[in-house]
């Protein structure tokens, strides 16, 4: 699971989390009601009530597209919309709704990982194979081993692992895996080349008036990790965050300091060490994982501006826009598949485009003009020009109501919230060995619009 760092569940989701309170089933049912597939925890669980129940006084009642949690006498069920399927959970109990929730959506994962999507006829063809993974994942109600790897070591596509029936020794070991304190990673892991690959990727949201004011904008960004490394790593990570260096005194001006909003980890990261100390220390899993999400707002770098945007709109045929866009990072990078989306209206009958790079051209369906560079320089600056021929029309048709440009790209080794990775150091006590870092960062557009 991934935790929130105030407020969030602990360690690992398990009985102890839940203060004695359990789910009393799992029931998936299709889009009309029917229960395709359902497992009972409890011996005072009533299936076909219960589906009935949820069809009759939820589905039929259009409260299910209204709130996800609804109690019906002494029942309370929680449910989730997925594709033509309603995940339900119910209790009888005051359980802590946010962990079902989480568990529900983590059980869908897992389910996608082992047959791809979760759909009613991928429920139907691989019933089996969910009854044993709902086994496993959760027991007499309370949330258990939840990793997909551990998971495939022992229930395959085909069902239980047959290999493992002669192997007393790997049935012990799995054993370890699956209720251990690290159960996200295995032990014997063993590389020829201990690597760590670290991707800091953010998405920048920004709204931009007519005139160049910036309306908003925030930074939504998360940290990938790809650990190749043997045996039980610890590894150690810092970010220049505001808090994190006012903890360690750091006195370099070498980092600028940032302040980073809801946080999110791992469940490898320790939390507690990171309460105490804003130190960033876990046990990495294998391959590849997010070790952290992350929000800020300020001191936020936008990588493109739109500039001068002008729309004049000469009679009821025709209407000419005019703009420049520029790139606000360093020369020494450059943005990739750069996509600038200008509105049309609706009765658009053709364009003549003029650009200073890339290619344009007028997009039908989507009512619009795209314009794509593959390949933007740092610092330089490229002009856009539009005349619009329209559709005459003899009905009063309402104004255009000028949509705002909008934008697609991707900047390498850019890190628009200014977030720097400080350091990263993997000790390994029994094998001492020197692992090799890798770095890198990419901004790209999450909702980036500016007003016409």
């Amino acid at each position: 699971y991934q935790r929130r760092v105030h407020g969030s569940p602990a360690d690992h989701v398990g009985p102890r989390f839940f203060g004695g309170e359990m789910i009393g089933s799992i029931i998936f049912l299709n889009s009309r009601g029917d229960i395709l597939l359902s497992r009972a925890f409890r011996d005072n669980v009533n299936i076909r009530s219960l589906g009935e129940a949820f069809r009759t006084q939820i589905i039929a009642t259009k409260l299910a597209d209204r709130t996800p949690c609804r109690t019906l006498g002494s029942v309370s069920f929680l449910h989730m919309r997925h594709e033509n399927l309603y995940i339900v959970a119910t209790t009888r109990t005051n359980v802590n709704a946010a962990l079902v929730f989480q568990f529900l959506a983590r059980m869908l994962a897992i389910f996608r990982a082992y047959f791809g999507d979760v759909t009613e006829d991928s429920v139907k063809e691989n019933f089996v194979l969910i009854q044993e993974l709902i086994d496993e994942v959760c027991d007499y109600g309370y949330p258990q081993a939840t990793e997909v790897d551990v998971l495939k070591l022992y229930i395959t596509s085909q069902g239980l692992n047959p290999s493992l029936m002669q192997k007393p020794r790997d049935q012990s070991q799995i054993t370890i895996k699956a209720t251990g304190k690290i159960n996200w990673r295995r032990e014997g892991i063993k590389y020829r080349k201990n690597e760590v690959f670290i991707d800091a990727i953010e998405e920048v949201n920004l709204l931009m008036s007519q005139t160049g004011n910036i309306l908003s904008r925030d930074v939504s960004g998360k940290i990938v990790m790809k650990s190749f490394l043997s045996g039980m790593p610890e590894c150690k990570f810092g970010l220049n965050d505001k808090l994190m260096l006012e903890k360690e005194r750091h006195n370099s001006k070498r980092y600028a300091e940032i302040d980073l909003e809801d946080v999110t980890f791992h469940q490898c990261v320790r939390l507690g060490k990171f309460d105490s100390d804003r130190t960033i220390s876990f046990i990495p899993p294998d391959g590849e994982f997010v070790l952290m999400r992350y929000r800020t707002t300020e001191n936020v770098s936008p990588p493109f501006r739109i500039l001068s945007p002008v729309v004049n709109e000469l009679g009821k045929t025709r209407i000419e826009i005019d703009f420049r866009i520029r790139a606000e990072f360093t020369s020494r990078l450059f943005g990739t598949n750069v996509t600038v989306k200008i509105p049309c209206p609706n009765n658009t009958a053709s364009c003549k485009i003029n650009v200073g790079s890339g290619k344009a051209k007028y997009d039908g369906p989507s009512k619009a003009i795209l314009w794509k560079i593959r390949r933007f320089p740092g610092g330089y600056e490229f002009r856009f020009g539009a005349e619009i021929q329209l559709i005459s029309s003899t009905s009063e048709t309402s104004r255009w109501s000028r949509p705002p440009i909008s934008l697609q790209f991707q900047v390498p080794m850019l890190a628009s919230s200014g977030l720097h990775v400080r350091f990263l150091k993997v000790h390994e006590p029994k094998l001492n060995y020197q692992a090799v870092k890798w770095v890198r960062y990419i901004s790209k557009a999450g909702t980036y619009e500016c007003r016409i």
